[in-house]
Formats: C-alpha cells, structure tokens, sequence
C-alpha cells in the first residue's frame, strides 16, 4: 500500500481542542523490522490470522451476516487485525479485512446503525441497541481509513455517531458502555480534526456527562483489596481502558497527565505486579503474585498508555509502555501465539486445568489455549503487538518525529514539506544500542525528541562523528538541526541491574525495560483440542522453590549478564536473548497451595547449598518466579 502522509488539519475546527504534544502517524507510515517484524509474522501464522477460520465467534459472527457472537467478539479481532494487516502488507489479511468492513458498512441501516441489532447485540441490559461494540469498530475504522485512504469511511462514521446520538436521549449509556465511553471518544476526537463538525463536540460532551465517573471513582478509591465478587467497577478490563481518559475527556482538566499518574500509582500500590500491569482475574485482586492478570487488561492497558503519551508527552507512559509490552504481552502467548492465558502470574509454577484461588474465574483460566475461561482474550489480544508497532514514532507539534517506544523499524513520513525516511536499527530491548540513519530528498530542518527512560542514568546521544552527549533520564531529548541523507544518530541506554522490592518483602530482578524470572524447565501436555489451536498444560521439571542470595544492594558484581542472538523468536523460552545468573538457595518448605505457589516464605529455613540459578525475560518464560524470598 501506499505510504501515508501525516493529514493536514489547519483547515479545520480542531482548534476548538487542546492540542496534543504529539501526533499518532498514519497506520502505515511506520513498518516493523528485525525481531519485531519477525514477531508480527509470527502473530499472523498463528490465531491472529486463522480466527475466522475455524472458530465460530468470529467466523460466523453476527456483524458479517452469521449466527454466532453478534456483540464485541468480531469488532475486538478486526480492530487487532487491520493493524496488524496494514503493518505486514499482506495481501491475504488485507482481503480479509476489506470483506468485514465491506460487508459492515454496506449493512449499515437506513438510520445509521452500524451492525447487529437486537438480542444478537446485546450484552448488557437494553432492551435492544447496544453501542459498545460500535466503539471498538469505529476505531477499526479509522486506521483503515488512513492506511487505505478509503472514502466511505468517514461518511459510515458521521451516519453512526448521528444515530448513537440520538439513542443516548432516549437511552443513556449503562454498564459496558459507560464504563468504556472514553474509546468512543477516541473517535469523536478523530473524526471532529477531520471535519470541524461541532456536533461532534456536542455528542463528546454527552458522553462524558453520561459515562462512569472515573475522577471520582479514583478520588475515593476503596478496592484495596482483593475483591470476593465481580462487579463492573472492579474489573480489570475497565480499570485498564479507563486510564486514558484524562486523554479523552473534552472538559480535560490542566493537570490531565498528572490524573492519570495518580490513578496507575493507586492500582500500583494496591494491585500492582511486577510485569507493570495491575492484577485481576475478572475482579481487581491485590499484589500477591499468583493473582493473575487478564490478558484483556494487558493490551488495553497498553493502548490506554499510547493515548495518554500521545496526548501529554510524558515519558513516564512510553515507559510503563515498554516494560508491558516486552515482558506481560509475550509472557501470556505460546511463541507460536497459537495458544493464549486467560489470566498470567507473576509467580506461575503450574498450568494445569485445576482449581485456584481466583476471585471469579474457573480452573482453565491459566491454560495456554484457544478459548481458556472465555473467549474475549482470544478476540482482543490482537491489538497488543501492532499497536505497539504503530505507536512507535509520532509526530511533533513543530513538525518534528518524536521516539515513542524503542524497537526496529522504518519511519516514512514528510517534515518541513520534504520526504524523509529514518531506519531505526537496534536489538532493544534486549541489547542497549539504538542508531537511526536518515534519508531525506534535500537538506531540510526539523526536531527529533528521543525518549529516555527513568531507568537510563547514563543514556548519551551521538550524531555521526560529533562527540556523544549525556542525555538526561525520565524525558525526551530534542535535538533541532538540518539533517541530509546518512545521517546518523546513536543512542545508548545503558541498563544496570535494579532490585525491586515487592509483594511481603519479596525482590524482582529487572535490566531495563525487562523484568526477570527463574527459568524453570517446562514440560507441555497437549490437554484437550485440535492442533494447533489446541489447550495446553505446563509442568515444572526443575525446582523453582529458590529465594535469592544477594547480599546488599550492590548487585552488579553478583550477577552475570549472558547475551545470545536475537532469533526468529525472541521470546521463546528455548534461548533467550539475554540471561541472568544469580545466586540462590533452594527453600524446601516452600510448595504449592491450592495449585498455585504458597505465600512467599522468609528466607531462614533456606537450604545451606548455595546454587547459580538462570533468570530470563519474564516474555520468555511459561512457568516461573518473579517475585522471590531473599535469603
């Protein structure tokens, strides 16, 4: 497909918002290289691009005319598939796409209803339309929209949000929907730049007076602790989505950015774990690290994070984008992605179909499989890699390219009225090292802002032969200057070793964006299932009952750094990219409990016998510890 050009607004009435820090570039505009490309590859092959195949939710789904799930299994895919489609360029997901939105929009009704109708498409209490599932299509739209250019879309949006508007005088928005109203902001906000049409505005402000209040739901936070039943106010899913509204709201207030900082510190402090998503298996569920984490949660959680640095620029979110994407994402998938968790953890020593002190969910929930618990993982996890892979460089305010996220691939786009391509090499985040080549169609000036995270306390930044300069921590770093063809800049992001203390006094090891885990040997037992979307338990075949024996807080000289190449599958358990060796303690008494591990132990009844024990990327591993005793 073509490579799209960053639109020109200027035209229209988007002055009557705030203006973002930085602008999302067109679906198409960044491609994936390396071992990002490599994963997205992998994503296809397995269920991302088989779904409407073979499982009914989505190959018969309602919104393409079948007899199965008409409410937001299919919405869900398609919004993880057109990325995913657009970013590949493959011809045979794109003809996929095209027949889902071909048939959506030459379906619409007469007054404007965007797909199934009646009990097909419920899945709260109305009595007939529910718009939730039109939330999640309409974003599915505009990124097919700007990849594709394709001119039905925006009027199919204007007849929709027309019809959505009306129904809210008759029906105001209730349970999914209000808890969800900031993604059909999202596209308010993204057709209203596009056409200037104040009623857009007006149909934002209604939905924002009629959604949850999350402000105040956050003002007095009162789950605390894990919950003993499931409502919609302490689902995991809604607390992940809900995060980017400070971003969506039209009443925003100054301090939108620090909002949504409060309201991660909140969930961090009483749900967080030490991948950076917060805990809920259905219901938020407190900090022990055997409560697990819906994978719902894990990619909304990041697409929340891509709006909010969009939106305020602060690099706290690339940050916390990052450390989700590269270590809860990868974790919760087979390295083929032909099999999924309902629920991850932290500290995961058995996948087995078997009771655990889950809050709401049954004993398949930490299955690696096609449908395990229940299927909205297996329709949404898709969004989670090519979000990412979109979202990893965005437009300044000046015209300028900011680094959002750091991974291989190449960025065409226009700056001051010229071409330019930029190349970003690098096997981050699994090495230190990034360099960007440039490639102009003349001289021409404008700014690049390159994110360095909090954790890069000697980050440098090096033009071509220039000397390298120190680039300061937890912000971006601009450089303004005329750039020519083969330019190059290379930035360093040393990474040490940090401790983190956790859950009862336990540590979690992390180098950088990657959290580490004890690499505990896996045995799979194909359960139940056609190959290759089949169910899969995992066993241990190595101890995992070890705390850490490190001695103060200098670690470094404690623990060794082993590096391999980065291959077709980063985050396979095989041969990670990178390892740990550390020194541990075996802990005897320290078993399982209702299936999962027992509460982390203190270290005095650790074994004499001091080992050397593995820790990889948490992305790389099936079972393991995270959180561990220090002994």
């Amino acid at each position: 497909m073509n490579t799209p050009n960053p639109p020109d607004f200027a035209s229209q009435g988007s002055s009557n918002l705030r203006n973002d820090t930085y602008t999302p570039l067109p679906l198409g505009s960044i491609l994936p290289q390396g071992w990002l490309l490599g994963q997205l590859r992998i994503q296809a092959d397995g269920l991302s691009g088989h779904l409407d195949e073979f499982w009914p939710s989505v190959a018969q789904s309602g919104w393409i005319g079948g007899d199965s799930d008409g409410w937001e299994r299919g919405p869900y895919w398609l919004d993880g598939l057109v990325p995913l489609a657009i970013l590949l360029d493959d011809d045979k997901l794109i003809k996929k796409a095209t027949k889902w939105l071909d048939y959506i929009i030459s379906h619409q009704d007469e007054e404007g209803w965007l797909g199934p109708r009646g009990s097909a498409a419920i899945g709260s209490g109305r009595t007939d339309l529910d718009p939730w599932p039109i939330f999640v299509v309409l974003k599915a739209m505009t990124q097919w929209q700007e990849a594709t250019g394709d001119t039905r879309i925006v009027p199919s949006m204007q007849r929709a949000l027309r019809r959505i508007d009306t129904l809210l005088d008759e029906h105001p928005l209730t349970e999914w929907a209000a808890m969800r109203w900031q993604d059909l902001a999202v596209s308010l906000k993204w057709l209203y730049v596009r056409t200037g049409e104040e009623w857009l505005l007006d149909l934002w402000r209604k939905v924002e007076a009629q959604g949850y209040d999350w402000p105040t739901h956050f003002a007095g936070f009162k789950y605390t602790e894990k919950q003993p039943e499931w409502k919609l106010e302490n689902h995991v899913v809604n607390h992940a989505m809900a995060l980017k509204e400070p971003a969506t709201r039209i009443s925003s207030d100054a301090d939108g950015a620090e909002m949504a900082k409060r309201w991660m510190a909140i969930l961090d402090e009483f749900h967080g774990q030490a991948s950076g998503v917060f805990s809920g298996d259905e219901s938020l569920a407190g900090r022990n690290p055997t409560q697990g984490t819906e994978l719902c949660s894990v990619v909304e959680y990041m697409y929340s994070l891509e709006v909010l640095i969009s939106t305020f620029g602060d690099a706290i979110f690339g940050d916390r984008l990052e450390q989700i994407a590269y270590n809860a994402l990868p974790a919760t998938f087979t390295p083929n992605m032909w099999a999924h968790q309902y629920d991850q953890q932290a500290n995961q020593v058995l996948v087995t179909d078997a009771p655990r002190p889950w809050t709401n969910n049954d004993n398949t929930a930490n299955l690696f499989g096609l449908e395990p618990h229940f299927g909205c993982c297996t329709a949404n996890m898709h969004q989670g890699w090519p979000k990412l892979a979109a979202s990893l460089w965005m437009q300044t305010e000046d015209g300028g390219l900011a680094a959002i996220a750091y991974a291989p691939c190449t960025v065409n786009t226009t700056c001051g009225g010229h071409h330019v391509s930029l190349t970003e090499e690098t096997d981050y985040p699994f090495r230190d090292t990034i360099k960007i080549t440039l490639k102009t169609d003349g001289p021409v000036q404008f700014s690049l802002s390159l994110r360095i995270p909090a954790w890069a306390k000697t980050a440098t930044v090096q033009i071509g032969d220039e000397p390298a300069v120190s680039a300061a921590a937890s912000q971006f770093h601009r450089i303004d200057r005329i750039w020519t063809t083969g330019d190059t800049i290379v930035l360093s992001l040393p990474a040490t070793i940090e401790l983190e203390t956790r859950y009862q006094g336990a540590v979690t090891v992390k180098r950088g964006p990657l959290v580490f885990a004890l690499k505990i040997e896996e045995e799979f037992t194909h359960l139940r299932g056609e190959l290759p979307h089949a169910d899969w338990e995992v066993r241990p075949k190595s101890p995992w009952n070890y705390g850490l024996a490190i001695s103060g807080d200098s670690t470094e000289e404690q623990i060794e750094v082993s590096t391999a190449e980065v291959g077709d599958t980063p985050f396979g358990a095989e041969n990670p990219p990178i390892t740990l060796t550390v020194p541990a303690r075996l802990i005897p008494g320290w078993g399982l409990e209702n299936n999962v591990a027992a509460e982390i132990p203190g270290g005095e009844n650790a074994s004499e016998t001091l080992e050397y024990v593995t820790l990889a990327p948490y992305g790389c591993t099936h079972l393991r510890i995270t959180e561990f005793p220090r002994v």
